[in-house]
């Protein structure tokens, strides 16, 4: 009988891991410092996969035998990206930018192995509109929930929903940061016992 692949996260991110840990007991995560800058002309959609990509192919460097999910996120209001604020100031900056918008969480994920077994990938887009918000409602969301790591500057899955019109996605969990429908049908083909 063939040993069910080791499992490596390669990504720090606590919202990743905690959804990761939903499906498997059994994971390392890994820290795969890559350039996350975007490129000249590179759409939303494409540098969240890039972003997977690159992650996923930093672990392989270190882990090679292992199975190795890389996993991005980019939010998108038009084509502006918006990262993670990091500060309270900029939170409510962003999300007075969004207020009344439609963002687009655009959720890529690619993973390669265990060994030589081809690479795949997936994006999942989440459409959230935002229903308009004043500036006590914006302050008073990031005082609560403080998602100064969150690009979009809220969290779906806490009070973040009280400031939203409408989320559309094929997953509820890819607004999250990993979308846990697809990685769990490719890592049950790929061998690891999830159920």
């Amino acid at each position: 009988m063939i040993p069910p692949p080791h499992v490596l996260l390669a990504s720090q991110s606590p919202y990743r891991r905690e959804l990761l840990g939903r499906l498997l007991e059994d994971f390392e995560t890994f820290a795969p410092n890559v350039d996350e800058s975007r490129q000249p002309g590179e759409g939303p959609r494409a540098l969240a996969l890039r972003l997977a990509q690159l992650k996923a192919s930093a672990g392989r460097i270190h882990h090679p035998p292992a199975l190795i999910i890389g996993s991005d996120q980019v939010a998108a209001l038009g084509n502006e990206t918006l990262g993670k604020p990091g500060t309270a100031e900029r939170a409510i900056e962003q999300l007075l930018r969004c207020s009344g918008q439609l963002v687009e969480f655009h959720t890529a994920v690619w993973v390669e192995g265990p060994g030589d077994t081809p690479g795949v990938s997936h994006v999942d887009t989440t459409r959230v509109r935002f229903r308009p918000l004043t500036r006590p409602e914006a302050e008073s969301y990031v005082a609560a929930d403080q998602p100064l790591d969150c690009a979009g500057s809220f969290k779906a899955e806490r009070r973040g929903v009280l400031l939203l019109e409408s989320i559309d996605s094929q997953d509820p969990t890819a607004i999250q940061g990993l979308p846990l429908i697809w990685l769990g049908g490719i890592l049950l083909r790929r061998g690891v016992p999830l159920l």
